[in-house]
C-alpha cells in the first residue's frame, strides 16, 4: 500500500539521550517516504531520508578541543608584559650593579660570567624555543646591560670591511647598538684597546702563514692585553678555521676567569731544533695536548697552541717544557654547540 508523503517532527538533545541530531528545542522536520508492499520494509528506507532533499542536517557545531586564537593572542600579551616587567626590573638592578663597581674600580664587561650565564640558560632550555634564539636574545640582554654602565666600544681591524665577516661576528655577540670601531691592521687595534680607546678588539684566528703584520698574536703584550673570548659562543659543528679553532677571539685588558669548562693559549718561543713535531710531543708529553698549532718564522720564530684548561703561569706542567720563553696570551670559555 502506498503511504502518502507525511512531514514528522524530530527533536535531539545535544549531551542527552536521543538521537542527538540537534541542540535542544531545535526542530527538524524530516520527510519520510514509505512505499510498503508484501514483500518486506520500506523501500529506500533512511538511504530515502536522508537523499531526499528536504531533509535538514543539524548545524555544524564548532570544535571544542581547539584552542581559540584570541584567548592565546590575548596570552602572548600578558605573556609579553611580563616579559618586559622582568626586564625593566634587571635594568634596575644593573642601575645598582653599576653604583657598586664604580665605587669598587670593578670592571663591568665579565665574558666568563656571561659564558656561564648563557650556559645554564642554555641547559635548562627545552621545547620549540632553539638554542640559536636563547643565545642571540641574550647577548642583546648583556650588551645592553654593558651599555648601561658605560661607554663600551669594540675595535675592529679591516677599516673598508663595514660588512665583513668579522664585524658580523662583532656584532652578533657584543649586540646591534654597540659602537664599532674600524682599525686598518690588527696592530692598530690592538692599540686602541691597550689605550682605553676601545673595551674589546675582535680580532680574526691565527692562521699558518699570516703575514707578520696579521700575526696580531705575536704582538700582544699579555702584560696589559689577554685573549678573553672565542667567537662564536654558539658554534655550528664547532665552527672551525683553518686550525681547528674559533673563527675569531676578543681581546680585552682583564684577567679571563674561569668558567668550568675552559681553552687557553700558550705562546712559546722555539729553539732551532724544534720542529712542529717536536713542539707538540714536548706539549703532550707534559700533559698539554695541543687542540692546534702553528708556527711563524719571520721576524722572530714563535709558536702558538691552544690548550685544553684554564693555564696559569703557576701551572706546574710549564715547568717541564723545554721551551726558553713561554707566555700564557688568555683563556676563555669553550664554545658550546649549536644543536
Amino acid at each position: 500500500m502506498l503511504v502518502p508523503d507525511l512531514r514528522r517532527e524530530v527533536r535531539g538533545e545535544l549531551g542527552g539521550g536521543g538521537h542527538g541530531l540537534g541542540g535542544r528545542g531545535l526542530v527538524h522536520r524530516v520527510p519520510i517516504n514509505r512505499s510498503h508492499g508484501p514483500a518486506g520494509p520500506p523501500i529506500g528506507g533512511w538511504l530515502g531520508v536522508m537523499a531526499d532533499p528536504l531533509y535538514c542536517w543539524p548545524a555544524a557545531m564548532p570544535d571544542q578541543t581547539q584552542p581559540d586564537l584570541a584567548s592565546l593572542r590575548v596570552e602572548i600579551d600578558r605573556i609579553d608584559d611580563a616579559l618586559h616587567d622582568l626586564l625593566m626590573r634587571r635594568a634596575d638592578i644593573v642601575a645598582q650593579m653599576a653604583a657598586s663597581r664604580v665605587k669598587a674600580g670593578a670592571p663591568s664587561f665579565r665574558p666568563g660570567r656571561e659564558a656561564q650565564i648563557l650556559r645554564r640558560l642554555l641547559e635548562r632550555n627545552q621545547g620549540a624555543l632553539a638554542r640559536g634564539t636563547v643565545v642571540r636574545l641574550w647577548r642583546e640582554i648583556i650588551a645592553s646591560s654593558l651599555a648601561q654602565q658605560g661607554a663600551f666600544s669594540v675595535a675592529v681591524p679591516g677599516e673598508a670591511a663595514a660588512d665583513s665577516p668579522l664585524v658580523r661576528l662583532a656584532r652578533a655577540h657584543f649586540g646591534l647598538p654597540t659602537p664599532l670601531k674600524l682599525h686598518a691592521t690588527p696592530s692598530r687595534t690592538l692599540a686602541s684597546v691597550a689605550d682605553g680607546e676601545a673595551a674589546v678588539a675582535v680580532l680574526p684566528a691565527p692562521q699558518e702563514g699570516d703575514r707578520p703584520e696579521a700575526a696580531w698574536w705575536a704582538q700582544m703584550e699579555p702584560s696589559r692585553l689577554r685573549v678573553v673570548l672565542a667567537l662564536p659562543f654558539l658554534a655550528p659543528n664547532g665552527a672551525p678555521n683553518g686550525n681547528g679553532g674559533a673563527p675569531a677571539y676578543a681581546v680585552a685588558p682583564l684577567a679571563p676567569e674561569p668558567t668550568g669548562r675552559d681553552r687557553s693559549l700558550l705562546r712559546l718561543e722555539p729553539g732551532p731544533e724544534h720542529s712542529r713535531a717536536r713542539i707538540q710531543a714536548a706539549l703532550t708529553a707534559a700533559g698539554l695536548t695541543p687542540r692546534w698549532l702553528l708556527r711563524q718564522e719571520t721576524p722572530t720564530p714563535m709558536a702558538l697552541a691552544e690548550l685544553d684548561g684554564f693555564l696559569t703561569e703557576q701551572d706546574p706542567r710549564l715547568a717541564a717544557l723545554p721551551f726558553p720563553r713561554m707566555q700564557i696570551l688568555g683563556a676563555y670559555a669553550e664554545p658550546e654547540p649549536e644543536e
